[in-house]
């Protein structure tokens, strides 16, 4: 077996990474074949939620004309720009933080899954499915900028955040401290997937959200280490239903601010100060939390004829983001 310790084979691995995003970058054929998927239609599958109040959908394809699927020229030099845009801020990112010194040879490490003994206890897999699964969702809205249609933008989104999960794992195998984790690749693949459905399927986007509540740990403090992406303890994953994603519920007063949720996070697994101070822990949680989205629609927005930035800014972060003191949880320890 060859053994590249001088990162030869990994500076060849991101100049084809490099390469291979950039090329995504070029939509036209995505485009060419796009209109054959609009007639599709779930409506007669979607009867079974009637009962519950649920607006019924189609899949978003169905509203595309095929004449909607050939890009400018405009919208093809914008889409580079982006794909360029967000191929740049990871290399940047990734090699000053997890690249570095990425002189190891090729290797794959299993990591497990959120078994008690693994690095994490799983919320590094959970960080990894909503990574993708926000980063999916805003580059779907951000090819819609650049002029694609929305089935368009959302396969695209789908294609290049695919490259780009793969890619960075495949990175990840030339260094040490990492490896390439098939689990990771996994939970990317989940939450790619994911953002897809909801992006889809509208009145399961009304539905559901998943977010992220997150609070600097006593840990990160004391070690001053104030990064949300690997202070693990700080953060919880939250699946939410919105009852104003309910038909009947939506009408009431109340109750359509209310929403359900579940989640998982992980307590003393990392950063550690090494004391011990903060036992590990595996937690599900449980409870209610309250819908600043829907209430800053109805009272901060109401006025407005048609969205603005702002609003739109807004409604986007709270899709993400579970704020601090808007959410009632209790925690049951798993074994």
């Amino acid at each position: 077996m060859i053994n590249y310790q001088n990162g030869f084979l990994f500076k060849i691995l991101l100049g084809l990474f490099s390469f291979m995003m950039v090329t995504i970058a070029n939509a036209d054929s995505i485009s060419r074949y796009h209109h054959r998927e609009n007639n599709f239609s779930i409506n007669n599958s979607l009867n079974l939620f009637q009962p519950l109040g649920l607006t019924s959908s189609s899949p978003t394809g169905s509203e595309e004309s095929p004449s909607s699927s050939s890009p400018s020229s405009m919208t093809s030099t914008q889409t580079k720009r982006l794909i360029a845009g967000l191929l740049l801020g990871t290399t940047i990112y990734g090699y000053s933080t997890w690249w570095k010194h990425s002189n190891s040879q090729f290797r794959i490490r299993h990591e497990g899954w959120f078994g008690a003994d693994t690095p994490n206890g799983g919320a590094d897999k959970l960080g990894h499915a909503y990574s993708f699964y926000v980063s999916t969702r805003i580059m779907t809205k951000s090819f819609q900028w650049a002029g694609h249609s929305q089935p368009q933008a959302i396969q695209l989104a789908g294609i290049t955040s695919a490259a780009l999960s793969v890619g960075v794992e495949v990175l990840d195998g030339f260094t040490k401290k990492y490896g390439f984790s098939p689990e990771d690749v996994v939970m990317n693949l989940t939450g790619i997937g994911t953002g897809i459905i909801l992006e889809n399927y509208p009145y399961w986007d009304n539905l559901f959200d998943l977010r992220l509540k997150y609070w600097p740990s006593d840990d990160a403090r004391r070690l001053n280490e104030y990064d949300p992406f690997t202070d693990y303890t700080g953060q919880t994953y939250l699946l939410i239903t919105k009852a104003s994603g309910i038909l009947p519920l939506r009408q009431k007063k109340w109750l359509r601010y209310l929403e359900l949720a579940v989640g998982y996070g992980t307590r003393g697994y990392q950063p550690t100060d090494g004391t011990n101070s903060q036992p590990k822990e595996r937690n599900f949680y449980y409870g209610l939390s309250f819908n600043l989205s829907q209430l800053f629609n109805e009272v901060l927005f109401k006025q407005n004829p048609t969205s603005s930035y702002t609003q739109l800014v807004t409604e986007q972060v709270l899709e993400y983001l579970q704020m601090p003191g808007t959410a009632l949880l209790f925690d049951n320890s798993l074994k």
